[in-house]
């Protein structure tokens, strides 16, 4: 017999039953967390696949108990539930599937301790900054640089004016924002606060956290998408105001 979660009933004959015991196929339900959901996003998937209601998820995101069990100093497990695949077997209740995710980030962060120590930045203000490259970068390959361009305007005390902060909790990012979601009073909207958010607006996956550790070394302070998914970096405004026109306004007029 394989150990596992198996659905039988009671038109099945022993024999069936063995057999499926024995083959190992469980019938756990999968739950994929793509990398960058937010616990927001999560609720409705979860709810979506009819695994669990999205109010009570978003309940035990928020649990205090919780937040202290696992040393989260923040109001939510934002940021702390790391994106894969997990099982949900029949055992497995919402409480449980959070902590799963939550223990998944705390094993995986175990081999990055030692450039956490020489970052200059708190686990929590990583994680943070890792969300906001995790949400702008689409190729894999520039969240190093998206990362060095946020990481320059800290230093220099830029605001770092990234899009997804301002519809943070409002909706999904999907790449266009208004002048309105801009002026949008919240204090996770970096056109409205300096400095970092007060946590992570997603769920980073360890490529955004690498990224924020280890960034490229550049001068850029800007960034604008292009039509294929990447991005254009510049050093200067005048650059960038360039790059606005050219890609942005034909993206406006398609």
């Amino acid at each position: 017999m394989q150990p596992g979660d198996y659905r039988l009933s009671n038109a099945m004959s022993p024999v069936e039953i063995l057999e499926k015991m024995a083959s190992g196929v469980s019938d756990a339900r999968k739950f994929v967390v793509p990398e960058g959901y937010s616990i927001y996003q999560l609720a409705e998937l979860l709810e979506k696949q009819g695994l669990f209601g999205s109010k009570e998820f978003l309940a035990v995101c928020k649990d205090k108990q919780l937040l202290q069990h696992f040393d989260i100093g923040a109001k939510s497990v934002e940021g702390y539930l790391f994106p894969g695949t997990y099982l949900i077997g029949f055992h497995l209740d919402v409480r449980g599937l959070v902590m799963e995710m939550v223990r998944e980030f705390r094993h995986r962060i175990t081999s990055l301790q030692g450039q956490l120590d020489k970052a200059g930045l708190s686990l929590h203000q990583v994680v943070t900054l890792a969300s906001m490259v995790e949400k702008e970068a689409v190729v894999p390959e520039e969240k190093p640089l998206i990362a060095s361009v946020f990481r320059n305007r800290l230093k220099i005390g830029m605001p770092l004016q990234s899009d997804p902060t301002a519809i943070y909790g409002v909706r999904a990012f999907g790449g266009t924002v208004t002048k309105q979601d801009l002026r949008r009073e919240s204090p996770y909207n970096t056109y409205r606060v300096r400095g970092l958010p007060p946590g992570p607006i997603g769920n980073p996956g360890i490529d955004a956290i690498k990224a924020v550790l280890q960034p490229a070394r550049t001068d850029y302070l800007y960034f604008v998408a292009r039509k294929d998914g990447t991005h254009q970096f510049s050093r200067t405004l005048q650059e960038h105001n360039q790059g606005v026109r050219q890609f942005l306004r034909k993206k406006q007029k398609q």
